[in-house]
């Protein structure tokens, strides 16, 4: 249980949630967003001043959407008296502009995926405000709770239950599932065929973390099927390529493209003692999008890594 004395009022959090991260600065002040980014105004704030208490949860599982999580603290605001001030998911927001306009905690204790958070601000009648932010990543979902004034509290003792089974990807193609589920099987036949036929293909079980480069636990299969391949044909050589979405600077990218081509390579060596002579890795940022960065799927389809076959012969 989390509470701080002399609180007229408890928010309940969902069960199962994880504190992650805990600020108190006494003497501080907070820009509260009253409206979405724009072009000409950025976000329009109020500045708030007294003790401002700033915490993170995280709730394993794959099952709620970052609306889900935030619409059950929403209505407790409002029944508490609290006026809802700002109420708007990533596209309405702002997304990247607005997330980075406004105050969020550190990774790894939050979380926050650029196409996919939920935000709300709100004021008590005494005038104390509370924001709440809400996203998830493959594994589970993520809550942001920022307050200045005494009108609100935090418990984990009677919060509402959220689902926990995990979501099925929507779209192999993604080329970055949202479960760490099984993976996905690709025939053999399928996969080399269109290697050799095309020169390329995209390894759509390779599973990682937003903004991480760390591969899942268990069999890759596509990896797999490739080390099989090439110890069947050690005249040919195949490099990894990373890619990843348009969100931050192209040296950051470049460099987690890298990283995530690299974890193919070294999935390779560990696991089926792949020749290092066949096998390599690059990584080229956002410069090489299959599709639009301008929607959140777009971004999902264009976070991918593909095996190149660069033999000649």
């Amino acid at each position: 249980m989390i509470a701080l004395p002399s609180l007229a009022q408890e928010l309940a959090l969902p069960r199962g949630a994880e504190e992650t991260l805990n600020v108190v600065q006494d003497q501080g002040a907070y820009a509260v967003p009253l409206g979405p980014w724009s072009f000409d105004d950025g976000v329009p704030t109020q500045r708030v001043e007294g003790q401002v208490r700033a915490q993170s949860w995280r709730i394993p599982g794959g099952g709620a959407t970052p609306f889900q999580l935030l619409k059950p603290l929403r209505d407790q605001l409002t029944e508490a008296g609290f006026d809802i001030l700002l109420d708007c998911s990533a596209d309405v927001c702002g997304g990247f502009d607005f997330r980075f306009a406004t105050l969020v905690l550190p990774a790894p204790g939050m979380f926050v995926d650029l196409a996919g958070y939920h935000f709300v601000s709100a004021r008590s009648p005494a005038g104390d405000v509370a924001t709440v932010l809400t996203s998830r990543d493959d594994w589970a979902g993520y809550i942001q709770i920022i307050r200045v004034g005494d009108d609100l509290g935090i418990t984990q003792k009677e919060g509402p239950a959220v689902d926990t089974q995990v979501t099925p990807s929507p779209s192999v193609e993604a080329g970055v599932p949202v479960t760490d589920a099984a993976p996905v099987q690709v025939p053999v036949e399928g996969l080399i065929a269109k290697l050799e036929q095309q020169g390329h293909v995209i390894l759509t079980d390779m599973m990682f973390k937003s903004g991480s480069s760390t591969l899942r636990t268990g069999s890759i299969a596509s990896l797999d099927q490739i080390a099989a391949y090439l110890a069947a044909r050690p005249e040919r050589r195949i490099l990894f390529v990373g890619h990843t979405d348009a969100v931050g600077s192209l040296s950051s990218n470049q460099a987690l493209s890298r990283k995530r081509a690299q974890a193919a390579v070294t999935y390779l060596r560990q696991t089926h003692k792949t020749r290092k002579s066949q096998i390599g890795a690059d990584g080229v940022g956002y410069l090489a999008p299959k599709t639009t960065n301008l929607t959140p799927q777009g971004r999902d389809a264009n976070r991918r890594v593909e095996a190149v076959l660069i033999s000649t012969e």
